[in-house]
């Protein structure tokens, strides 16, 4: 079947919650809600929605700092795994952060979800040597 992908749209907000609790990507300090209204709010981000007969079954969310695009979010329905959809939005993400003039394509991996590394090293994503730090504001 043929993914179609296009931005999320505001009514596909609870699909893409429930799709992301789906794949083990939410986490309780983060508010996945507020998470898309920002990144649909913003020139520099985008959400990225796969959908199969209308149906949302894949999501990226995208943005950029204006120095690197990153990728957050990307999920595909447990029950549509390993059709080539994950795939299919990192290429989407890409060529969205090459539209807005991003030079390069960043994806951070929780340290739990080594496994998902892997998948990215087929796409040819390498390991970079950097630390990624946080704190909450």
């Amino acid at each position: 079947m043929t993914l179609a992908i296009s931005p999320l749209r505001p009514d596909e907000t609870e699909a893409a919650v429930a799709l992301w609790e789906a794949c083990g990507l939410t986490r309780p300090w983060n508010d996945p809600r507020a998470d898309i209204a920002l990144a649909l709010s913003r020139p520099s981000s985008t959400i990225l929605a796969g959908r199969i007969d209308s149906k949302l079954v894949a999501t990226a969310m995208t943005g950029s700092d204006g120095h690197r695009g990153w990728v957050y979010y990307l999920a595909v329905d447990p029950t549509a795994q390993r059709k080539g959809y994950g795939a299919a939005m990192m290429h989407a993400a890409a060529a969205w952060l090459r539209e807005i003039g991003a030079p390069k394509l960043h994806v951070m991996i929780r340290s739990e979800n080594l496994g998902v590394a892997a998948f990215y090293a087929r796409l040819g994503y390498v390991k970079s040597d950097t630390i990624t730090m946080a704190t909450r504001l």
